[in-house]
């Protein structure tokens, strides 16, 4: 059954390359939990906030052991590092900002992540490119004014294993008539100022 939750208390999420982002975020379970992630002050960069990653991870499952994982948007890593952190066996970060890529690189030298690989490049692009039915959980969270989140879906949809899931982060909800296309349908879906998060399934 399909599921909405909305995270309370959380400050508005404000669409806006000219957004402030917090100095540095939590990782929340795991091996690596309370390790601090320094935040980049990158345009366009909006990490996921920890109550809505702990929603999330409510819903996968707190152990993701042997999972294979990508976080298509990497950014500030946070998703992916989570994911690394509750047990996933391979986890690849995509970000096509140089910067952010050497960021990411020095946390997974600090955390000693040795199940997380990284990739400059497209995230859209990398995800067509991947076998299907290759990945256990793909992460999207595109740029908030992107136009490619239909692309992105599809490329992600392509890539998910029979029993895998999607996250994916957007500025309106996705329906099930909307997915459809993709083969695709809503597990769960909350709610966090203007960020509708959704876990999404074959």
């Amino acid at each position: 059954m399909k599921t909405t939750h909305t995270v309370s208390k959380l400050s508005r999420v404000v669409p806006s390359r000219l957004q402030s982002t917090p100095g540095e975020i939590r990782i929340i379970g795991g091996l690596w939990k309370r390790s601090k992630l320094p935040v980049l002050a990158r345009p366009g960069l909006r990490p996921t906030p920890d109550r809505v990653r702990e929603t999330l991870f409510n819903w996968l499952g707190q152990d993701l052991t042997g999972l294979r994982c990508v976080d298509a948007f990497a950014g500030s890593g946070a998703l992916g590092f989570e994911a690394a952190s509750r047990g996933a066996r391979d986890v690849l970060l995509i970000e096509q900002d140089q910067v952010l890529v050497r960021h990411l690189q020095a946390q997974k030298a600090r955390l000693k992540a040795d199940v997380v690989r990284i990739q400059c490049s497209d995230g859209i692009v990398s995800l067509r490119g991947m076998a299907s039915a290759s990945v256990d959980l793909v992460f999207l969270d595109p740029p908030f004014d992107s136009t490619h989140y239909s692309e992105a879906i599809s490329a992600a949809a392509h890539t998910l294993s029979e029993k895998g899931a999607i996250y994916l982060e957007a500025p309106q909800p996705w329906t099930d008539e909307k997915l459809a296309v993709h083969g695709l349908h809503v597990i769960k879906q909350g709610r966090a100022g203007a960020v509708y998060f959704h876990v999404l399934r074959h």
